[in-house]
């Protein structure tokens, strides 16, 4: 692609269209100097959905990676796709597409750094210091201008990243995810110590549920790293293929994905199997890195239609065990408000936009202006609705793993 530009001609940006071109230790060499580590940012990880397949050009994902090189040093990586839709993304601007269409013009490909299918809040720039963010930036904004593109999205991505972004001109988007707090300073002791801080109809609706998966003779097994075998994500991957299917859709991973990272990764893999009596009827998947302590709620499917089980196998499992481990924070996942009542409180998430066209620029950066005083207000509005007693609530926001 050339030299960087403006602040950034000392260096030089490559684009690459499979991420085996970029070395793998360099790469995870970023990653670790970064003040967060989410294992979907590994190489391993980025690397297993491409040559499964999941975020691969016949999916719509082609990728367009970025390396900035100074001399010999690999000093900055951002994981970018050429993307013919928007799926995958959980910062939905099917409407903007729509617009496009209305008038004439193509949004479609557009260029996404991003982790396909993973709405994780985190660092999306790998970069060695400030330069080489700074040219990671410009090297996305002239990807897009030199392709023709319509736009380029940073999604999901920290306050580094973002500070970056707005410095060339990128517009915010904010939104909102829910994630739980261990307390601070004195972590709970179990999980009763846990529902003791919640308000009491949360507590109680609580262990109502937790009771009906119990009377149901439903107990769970917990699975770490190596423990995950071939049967294990076999059977994990026919329920969340199930569930997509009871939805009505078509999932995004498949088995040889999770074969894959289960192999390369496999310390970041915690998997809770719903047993009843001698028979498997329920799996959910969840990554950890015990390093920082952060757990992250992923995937789930089921067998059975239980009342209550997927609460169970997705919150209160997970929750426990993360108690159990003095981990500080369990994300989990896009969207969902009644994940309040279950403890996990509103958290800020942001993401940059470029749009080439000017006059759509305009729009969108009004539209945004408007949409980030609604989030805004609505933030404070849940945080009034918290489920937690007087005194009880953790933090809103604390520095990621």
């Amino acid at each position: 692609m050339g030299k960087g530009q403006d602040g950034a001609k000392d260096y030089v940006i490559r684009v690459h269209a499979d991420p085996a071109e970029i070395p793998a230790a360099a790469w995870n060499g970023l990653l670790d100097a970064q003040a967060q580590q989410p294992p979907f940012l590994r190489h391993e990880f980025l690397a297993a959905l491409h040559d499964t397949g999941c975020a691969a050009p016949r999916s719509g994902w082609s990728p367009a990676f970025l390396a900035a090189w100074k001399g010999d040093a690999l000093v900055g990586v951002v994981a970018a796709y050429l993307k013919a839709h928007s799926y995958g993304e959980y910062v939905f601007d099917w409407a903007w597409a729509d617009a496009y269409e209305r008038h004439g013009l193509a949004y479609y490909p557009k260029l996404v750094a991003a982790l396909p299918f993973t709405p994780v809040p985190g660092p999306r720039l790998l970069a060695r210091d400030a330069g080489a963010r700074r040219a990671l930036v410009q090297g996305l904004r002239a990807l897009a201008r030199q392709a023709g593109l319509s736009s380029a999205h940073l999604l999901f991505a920290d306050e580094a990243d973002i500070a970056a972004a707005e410095a060339d001109g990128w517009m915010v988007r904010h939104g909102v995810q829910f994630h739980w707090r261990n307390r601070a300073g004195q972590p709970y002791a179990d999980f009763p110590d846990f529902l003791a801080a919640l308000q009491r109809e949360k507590r109680k609706k609580i262990q109502q549920e937790r009771r009906r998966v119990a009377d149901a003779g439903i107990h769970f097994e917990v699975l770490e790293g190596a423990a995950i075998d071939a049967d294990a994500w076999r059977f994990f991957h026919r329920c969340y293929t199930l569930t997509y299917r009871a939805h009505h859709s078509t999932p995004y991973l498949n088995l040889a994905f999770f074969e894959a990272v289960g192999a390369a990764l496999p310390a970041h893999w915690l998997m809770f199997i719903a047993r009843r009596g001698g028979e498997r009827i329920a799996a959910s998947l969840v990554a950890v890195d015990r390093a920082s302590g952060w757990a992250w709620g992923r995937y789930w499917g089921a067998t059975q239609a239980v009342d209550c089980l997927h609460f169970e196998a997705c919150y209160y499992q997970p929750l426990q065990w993360c108690i159990e481990q003095r981990f500080s924070c369990f994300e989990g996942g896009a969207q969902g408000e009644h994940k309040m009542a279950r403890g996990l409180t509103p958290q800020p998430t942001r993401s940059a936009h470029w749009l080439a066209h000017p006059e759509f620029a305009r729009a969108v950066e009004d539209f945004l202006a408007q949409e980030g005083q609604g989030v805004a207000a609505y933030l404070n509005e849940l945080r009034e609705r918290n489920p937690f007693k007087a005194g009880s609530t953790p933090p809103t926001s604390v520095t990621g793993p």
